[in-house]
Formats: structure tokens, C-alpha cells, sequence
């Protein structure tokens, strides 16, 4: 307990009441049960003859009462329970005489066997996994995005705590949505990764080639800036922190602006491959082919988003970043693609063609 309303004081400091934060220990701190507390003296219970265990089933069968077996009576099976006389003793400071029977038949009071302390305990003790446990269930202010409270919790109160000299057996963790947060934080980099060298291996197949999907790719890290520049300037209005829907828009932002420099490549190919166009010619005619077709579905796109970014109501806070990711990586896709794809596949697609044409006439 001593522990746990330091890290109380430490929380107080590091996130203040003020600010809105909420801090609720689970059972309380507050020591408000009286309580006896036994403590065997070794040294006198073996020269007594008699062991600690022996007289801890002395004590329990003036307390609640030793179970001693369990015995059968018709079709039942009751507990046999060992009690000891408790009628002479009428105030606590009485279990000081509790009558102990040594090796050798002696009855001596409990005192001179133990120390005995009047004290007060806590109101409830919580266990998880047979271990003793207090937990603080702490909500960070309404405004501070979860990762950054956390951060603060491991540097200026776990850090400092451990750092301390912390009992023998005491450990501290954080879980709740704290933990969820990390799993959650940990699968989406699996699912980016994953979404990543999908797209790349399904264009690689059909484009024929390894050199070209990576021009494609290059409208990802492009979408994202979009995606970041987007959800800043929506924070510039109202508060929308880097939630796990919010990351779900950089995922779909993958499948999404590839297809601009896709239509731009595979326009480029064809002219080249199948109308004989010089590459210089074939990327100019594709650019202006398809520049109409890129930016109708663009704008069609972020207009389709703009109500979940612009609307309020009821649920907005869930989506708005979502939508504020997903339009401004496509508006920033969308241009920059047009400026950057085409000027690499004059570097690339020279090369890469003339091989191609010189192996088939091979």
C-alpha cells in the first residue's frame, strides 16, 4: 500500500487533477478495518517445543475454527470442525490469553509465543494469480492522446518507482487499454507491412516486371505526408488524436493512390509496346491521356469523404480521422504523382524496354 500511494503522489504530478485527469485505486488506500496481527516468535516457539504451523491451527480454532475432516451423516457430507471456547473472551486484547498447548502438555497464553499488534488493514485485499494485487485505474485527460499519457507514466512514475528501492516482491505493470493500445499499435504495423508487400508482388505479376511496381510504390510515402498534413489541419479546428481508425486510413491509403501511377504506367506501356511510340513521346501522350481520368476519380473521392471530416453529429469524432487521412493523402497523391512518376519512368522505362525489345529479336 505504501507503494501504491507513492505512485498515487507521482501520478498526481505527472498528469494533475486539474487537467481532467481520473485516478481510482481498486480496493481503496484508505486503512479502515481494525485488525489483529500475529506474529510468531521463533526463537520462543521452539523452545516451547511447539511450531509455527501448530500454532497457527491453535489461533485459527479460536477464530473461525480448525476443519479437521469431513465426515458422512445420511446422504450428506458435512465439515467436522474443530472450535475453540471463545465465551471468556470479550475484547480483542483477549487473544492475547488464548491457551497454546506445548510439546510437553504446558498451556501458555498466546503472547508469550507471538507478538501480538492491534492495528488497521485495508478494507479489501484483490488478488490476480494468487498474488496480491492493487490496481490504479487512471484516465488520462480528455485531450492527451493515450500514447503520450503512457509515455509519462513509464518515465515519471514507473521509471522513478523502479528506479527506488522497491520491496522484495512488489512488480509494476500497466494493462487495460494501455496493453490493448500496444497490441493493437503492434498488429497494425503487421497489417502495413503486409498490405505493402501485397500490392507490390500483385503488381509485380502484372506488370511482368520488379522495376516498375517500385515507381508505383513511391505514391505510398506521398499519400502518407498527405495523410499526416490532413490530419494536421483538421487538429487546427478540433481536437482528433492518432487513433487505431485513424491508422486504419493509412492502410486503405495503400490500395487507394496506387492506382493513379498504375493508370499512368500501364498507359505508357502500351504506347510503347503496342503503337511503337518513342518513351519520351509514349509518357508525354499518357500524362495528358490520363491526367482527366486521375483527377475526376480523385475529386470524386474527396468529396465522397469530405462529410465524414466536415459534418458534425453524433459519432463524427470516430470517422473524422479517417476521412481527413484518406483525402488528404489522396489531393497530395494525386498531384505529386503527376510531377514525380513520369520523370522516373523516362530514367526506367528506356532501359528497361530496349532490354526487352533486344531479348525478343534475339
Amino acid at each position: 500500500l505504501d507503494v501504491a500511494k507513492e505512485a498515487v503522489g507521482l501520478i498526481e504530478q505527472t498528469l494533475p487533477r486539474s487537467q481532467g485527469t481520473q485516478i481510482r485505486p481498486k480496493p481503496g488506500l484508505e486503512l479502515g478495518a481494525p485488525e489483529v496481527r500475529i506474529t510468531p516468535n521463533r526463537i520462543k516457539l521452539a523452545d516451547n517445543g511447539v511450531t509455527a504451523r501448530e500454532f497457527g491451527d491453535t489461533i485459527d480454532a479460536f477464530n473461525d475454527g480448525l476443519r479437521v475432516a469431513e465426515i458422512t451423516i445420511g446422504s450428506k457430507r458435512i465439515d467436522l470442525t474443530l472450535r475453540g471456547n471463545r465465551q471468556n473472551i470479550t475484547e480483542t486484547q483477549g487473544i492475547n490469553q488464548l491457551p497454546v498447548v506445548t510439546s510437553s502438555g504446558t498451556i501458555v497464553p498466546a503472547s508469550s509465543l507471538a507478538d501480538m499488534e492491534v492495528t488497521t488493514g485495508p478494507v479489501q485485499i484483490r488478488h490476480l494469480e494468487r498474488q496480491r494485487v492493487v490496481s490504479l485505474s487512471i484516465h488520462s485527460p480528455p485531450k492527451m492522446p493515450l500514447e503520450t499519457a503512457l509515455d509519462k507514466l513509464n518515465a515519471n512514475v514507473i521509471g522513478k518507482l523502479r528506479a527506488g528501492d522497491l520491496p522484495p516482491g512488489i512488480r509494476l505493470s500497466l494493462s487495460g487499454t494501455a496493453d490493448k493500445l500496444t497490441q493493437t499499435w503492434d498488429a497494425m504495423v503487421v497489417n502495413l507491412i503486409v498490405a505493402i508487400i501485397i500490392v507490390y508482388l500483385v503488381m509485380a505479376v502484372l506488370f511482368e516486371s520488379f522495376i516498375y511496381p517500385m515507381i508505383i510504390m513511391l505514391s505510398v510515402p506521398l499519400a502518407t505526408a498527405g495523410g499526416v498534413i490532413g490530419l494536421a489541419v483538421v487538429n487546427q479546428f478540433t481536437f482528433q488524436p492518432l487513433d487505431m481508425l485513424t491508422l486504419l486510413g493509412f492502410v486503405i491509403l495503400i490500395g487507394i493512390v496506387v492506382n493513379n501511377a498504375i493508370l499512368l504506367v500501364h498507359q505508357t506501356l502500351l504506347h510503347i509496346n503496342q503503337e511503337g511510340m518513342a518513351v519520351e513521346a509514349a509518357i508525354m501522350e499518357a500524362t495528358r491521356n490520363r491526367i482527366r481520368p486521375i483527377f475526376m476519380s480523385t475529386l470524386t473521392s474527396v468529396f465522397g469523404m469530405m462529410p465524414l471530416v466536415m459534418f458534425p453529429g453524433a459519432g463524427s469524432e470516430l470517422y473524422r480521422g479517417l476521412g481527413s487521412v484518406v483525402l488528404g493523402g489522396l489531393s497530395l497523391s494525386a498531384v505529386l504523382t503527376l510531377a514525380i512518376v513520369p520523370p522516373l519512368l523516362t530514367l526506367v522505362a528506356g532501359t528497361l524496354e530496349k532490354n526487352t525489345q533486344g531479348a525478343k529479336i534475339t
